[in-house]
């Protein structure tokens, strides 16, 4: 995935005349996910990947447990008539039941920041129970990881505007990064990639965050089964609460060979 922008501006540096160049500028559309004909959530995401994106999406929600819960994804026609490719179109089996209207009522609640504590980390651990993985992983790989994940994002390379998310195996492989103006996203777009590709739960491997870790990167990674979440920058108060009641290992600050583990530290050795 490349930037999608490419805008003339004016650099300007102390003492020298000011120069006209061109810059890439990371791609920011709306995406509108659409499940039986309903808009369930609209975000403002960096185009490509969208099927994962709303894969992910729909999977931390509790609304996709299968492979078979997804029969097809499409743009909707007018979508592509116009080629905007901003609607998309998930359409589930026939026995998948939706309940739109919890469904809206939680992306709301996420997105105003309107739940709260203890109810909404009970709320979680209704659709996905805490993690009884026991994967574990060397320090010394953990530290490796922030520069493995940078040298996958190849759009953060042109335009140093996107976050991204890279899910690792104990090793330190990396399997699969995606980026994306929303962190959030990102993280779906990843956890999307092993739905379609029939590799969840991410069990035995380590989700590598290039920003910090909030309660929903914690939450996203539960539905995704994934016991180890390191990030580069410092965790909420509520994703360290939620990481111990979910049995997360979860570390931060992750910089040269420094880190911070906030929670289930025996998956570190």
């Amino acid at each position: 995935m490349t930037p999608d922008f490419q805008f003339k501006i004016v650099k300007q540096k102390l003492g020298a005349a000011r120069v006209e160049t061109m810059d890439f500028l990371a791609g920011e559309e709306p995406l509108e996910i659409r499940v039986k004909g309903k808009s369930v959530a609209v975000t403002m995401r960096t185009p490509g990947n969208d099927e994962e994106l709303a894969c992910g999406f729909l999977l931390s929600e509790g609304i996709l447990h299968e492979r078979s819960d997804v029969i097809e994804i499409g743009y909707c026609a007018a979508a592509r008539e116009e080629a905007t490719h901003n609607i998309l179109n998930v359409f589930l089996a026939p026995a998948v039941a939706v309940d739109f209207e919890k469904l809206t009522r939680n992306v709301f609640a996420s997105s105003s920041c309107g739940m709260c504590g203890k109810a909404s980390i009970e709320s979680v651990h209704q659709h996905f129970p805490p993690i009884k993985s026991a994967a574990n992983i060397s320090a010394e790989v953990l530290c490796r990881l922030p520069d493995l994940l940078r040298g996958g994002q190849d759009a953060f390379t042109q335009s140093g505007g996107l976050h991204a998310a890279g899910i690792f195996d104990l090793d330190g492989n990396l399997l699969v990064v995606r980026e994306d103006v929303g962190r959030h996203n990102a993280l779906d777009k990843v956890i999307g990639w092993g739905y379609l590709n029939r590799k969840l739960p991410f069990d035995q491997h380590v989700l590598m965050v290039s920003g910090r870790a909030s309660f929903e990167i914690m939450q996203k990674a539960l539905a995704a089964g994934i016991p180890i979440i390191a990030a580069v920058s410092a965790p909420s108060s509520l994703a360290v609460d939620f990481a111990r009641e979910s049995n997360q290992t979860l570390a931060g600050f992750l910089r040269g060979n420094t880190f911070n583990i906030y929670s289930a530290p025996e998956r570190i050795r």
